[in-house]
């Protein structure tokens, strides 16, 4: 797999996607150490120090081995607020397979962006990068994160159970993924306006 220049801007009809920027650490801060955040990624949401440092890793971040994350802010074109994030986690990259994720701050919940910005990042993967398998990991009790997947036209491929603990809660866990050869029949416009969860798959 020879990685292209990945690319920096995206536009949607109301979103930017864009790398990170120093400037943006106040906004990365308040929806990261939010707890009803991170309610689904069974840990505890980062503060103080370990919250900038996982910001600086952000900045940083390259996108070459097995493990690497490409991510892009997620801007409101009215108003310019950055509303959350997209990625794409490299988990094989001699098996070209990726994991997606994103996370959203709770203040722009419920207008869809999560979706419209994900189907971005889908497009990215499969027509830019060359994925050959892009999946999504997440709780299945977030019902939210499952309608955003299933509305991109993710198939559900496993359902394992209690297979995570966190604060003494067992979780089930969601595998969903899609093929080049499927995302290539399906619509690759964004899509309009739906009601979502704010709470991401990973981060």
């Amino acid at each position: 797999m020879n990685l292209i220049p990945l690319p920096t801007h995206q536009a949607t009809k109301r979103l930017v996607l864009r790398p990170f920027a120093a400037d943006d650490w106040a906004a990365y801060a308040d929806y990261h150490a939010r707890p009803e955040v991170y309610a689904f990624l069974y840990r505890a949401a980062p503060t103080g120090a370990a919250l900038r440092e996982q910001f600086d890793r952000v900045l940083r971040a390259r996108f070459e081995a097995d493990g690497d994350v490409y991510r892009l802010a997620v801007m409101l074109k009215d108003g310019g607020a950055v509303a959350g994030e997209v990625l794409l986690k490299m988990a094989s990259r001699d098996a070209l397979q990726a994991e997606i994720g994103y996370i959203f701050s709770p203040a722009h919940a419920g207008k869809g962006y999560a979706t419209e910005a994900v189907a971005v990042l889908l497009s990215i993967g499969f027509e830019t990068i060359g994925f050959h398998r892009i999946f999504a990991r997440l709780d299945a009790a977030n019902t939210g994160s499952v309608g955003v997947v299933e509305r991109l036209g993710m198939r559900r491929e496993a359902h394992l159970r209690e297979n995570d603990r966190f604060n003494g809660r067992w979780g089930d866990e969601y595998v969903y993924a899609l093929l080049r050869a499927e995302w290539s029949d399906r619509s690759r416009n964004a899509l309009t306006t739906v009601r979502e969860d704010p709470r991401g798959t990973f981060s």
